[in-house]
Parts: C-alpha cells; structure tokens; sequence
C-alpha cells in the first residue's frame, strides 16, 4: 500500500535542495550515523545482481545517498514516510517500487521497516558497486 501525500508547490530541484538542507540538520544533531553506519546491512550476490538490505528502526530519521541508476526496491516489513524531488509518500509493507536514477531519499520510519534493494551489476567488491550505483552530488544524475 501506498499513499501519495498531496504534492509542495515546489520545483522538484527546490525539493532537492530541501532535502540536502534537511541532510546536513540531520548532520548537526550531536551523534547522527551516515553512510552505512546507519542501520545493519546484508549483502547478497546472484547472477548479475546485488541485493541490498537494510533493516530500519522505528522512529529512525535518515536520508539516502543519490542513486545513479534506476532500480526496483522492495519494502518487506513496516511503514515509512518518503521525500523525493517527486514529493512526499507514506509507504506500507508489502511495496515494490522502481526507484529512478537521480533518486535521494528523506525517511522516517513509523514502523521497524526492512528495505530491500537490487541493482544489476557483475562486481562483488562493495566499493565498486558504490561508485557504480551511487553518485556523490546531483549534478551527477539528470533531473
């Protein structure tokens, strides 16, 4: 289930600088994780494939980092509130979703959330799959 909240009256780059704004007041908060400190992490490996997966306490609040290329995702357990550029979405478990290249999320998370990930690639080497999936600023990816 998925409920699509009623769209800000902003440009989609206006949300993305809001949501980079709302990143580093997350930043200031004394003891804030980021990167993948945040929450514990499985890695799994198939044929041409890396599945991520992150398990989210409830009342966690975190962004995502920017993602390069489009992708599906999958949340397994909880519920979540979710801020793109596209605007704000309150998700429940079971979703399937594609997440789209230029994608940076804000979450907060209602309920213990699992998040589940995949993305095509041959390399195993978490470093590599990052730089190949994850870019470091918007000007990487299209609007």
């Amino acid at each position: 289930m998925t409920e699509v909240m009623e769209r800000p009256d902003i440009s989609p780059a206006e949300l993305r600088e809001s949501i980079l704004d709302i990143e580093q007041k997350i930043a200031a908060i004394p003891g804030a994780l980021f990167g993948d400190d945040v929450a514990p992490l499985l890695h799994t490996f198939a044929d041409g494939l890396y599945i991520r997966t992150i398990r989210m306490p409830k009342g966690m609040l975190l962004t995502s980092k920017i993602h390069k290329t489009n992708h599906p995702y999958f949340v397994m357990e909880g519920e979540v509130s979710v801020l793109t550029d596209e605007g704000e979405t309150r998700i429940k478990a079971p979703y399937a979703g594609i997440t789209k290249a230029g994608t940076k999320r804000v979450l907060y998370i209602h309920e213990d959330t699992v998040w589940i990930t995949v993305h095509a690639t041959d390399k195993t080497d978490l470093a590599e799959i990052e730089d190949e999936i994850i870019a470091t600023t918007f000007n990487e990816v299209p609007l």
